[in-house]
């Protein structure tokens, strides 16, 4: 099968297209025909620091397809369905850009009604990890939310899901993105960049019972979190608490949930409801996997780059 590979940590010049051996599910496992794929900053990552164990390492942590063939205790599934899966790109056999990819049964599930694979391909991971977000919280219902990043995918997963627990949510926006978040769901679009805090401050005198930081502004954004409050931090934290205020941060590790089924069919019960907006930028064929990094990196994408096979 081909594969989307890394050959060594480096620039974009490291991403390559490789056979790779395909092997039998075994236990409560399924193998997947993959058709999508989608491009995530933890591949940028990946490419750029390495993974664990050898290369070549195949990036990837979203994919649909179509299940090819199951393993035994497997009857939840069935050959020729059209699925979407969550997978580590960090283990041995690498992650979603490849062909035939075996998976858990437990981290795959239909896709959404109405959704093409590559739109369900934009969906398990960023959803995972806006929903244990949203956990590691545990806000009550009035709370009030704000987000960072309101226009990016994660983001736009955060906001409505904030919304389905009966939170009070503020998010960022570029002016030419304010009707864009409002779409999502989003109480109050307040200016990204410097205003963010002093904004959040104008619709909570208080701060927000919590920040959820997709943008990275990390320290940047404490200041508009209440004292005592709370903020969910993407791609690592370096330990440190937020001194006087109380501030809790909750580093969110998506790798820990990606055998939630029940959440998985959550999310495509609500983005077959049209509650989340399913958003693929631009496709392309895994021999353009270094463009599609190339132009992820840049920033600025609304949705998310897809590997088609």
């Amino acid at each position: 099968m081909r594969a989307v590979v890394i050959t060594k940590p480096g620039d974009l010049d490291v991403l390559e297209v490789a056979d790779r051996p395909a092997r039998e599910p075994g236990e409560r496992e399924v193998r997947i025909a993959v058709r999508a794929a989608s491009v995530n900053p933890t591949d940028i990552g990946l490419r750029q620091r390495g993974g664990g164990g050898e290369p070549p390492w195949v990036p990837g942590m979203d994919a649909a397809g179509v299940v090819e063939s199951v393993g035994p205790d497997v009857d939840r599934l069935q050959v020729g369905q059209e699925v979407m899966a969550a997978v580590s790109p960090r283990r041995p056999e690498g992650g979603a850009q490849q062909e035939l990819l075996v998976v858990p049964a437990a981290s795959v599930v239909p896709i959404p009604d109405g959704a093409t694979l590559s739109e369900a391909a934009t969906l398990p991971m960023n959803g995972l990890t806006a929903l244990r977000g949203l956990e590691m919280l545990g806000l009550a219902e009035g709370k009030t939310l704000a987000v960072t990043g309101g226009a990016g995918l994660l983001g736009s997963y955060v906001i409505p899901l904030a919304k389905e627990q009966g939170l009070r949510v503020i998010a960022d926006a570029k002016p030419e993105d304010e009707q864009l978040v409002k779409g999502f769901g989003a109480d109050v679009v307040v200016p990204r960049g410097e205003r963010f805090t002093d904004a959040v401050r104008e619709a909570a005198p208080s701060g927000a019972d919590a920040v959820y930081d997709t943008a990275l502004m990390r320290r940047e954004a404490f200041g508009a979190v209440r004292d005592g409050g709370q903020i969910v931090v993407v791609r690592g934290w370096d330990g440190n608490e937020v001194e006087d205020r109380g501030i809790r941060v909750h580093p969110v590790m998506v790798a820990t949930v990606l055998e939630r089924t029940e959440w998985l069919e959550r999310l495509r019960e609500l983005a077959s409801a049209g509650k989340l907006k399913l958003r693929v930028a631009r496709e392309y064929p895994p021999e353009q996997a270094a463009e599609a990094q190339r132009v992820m990196d840049a920033g600025g994408l609304r949705g998310r780059a897809v590997i088609v096979f």
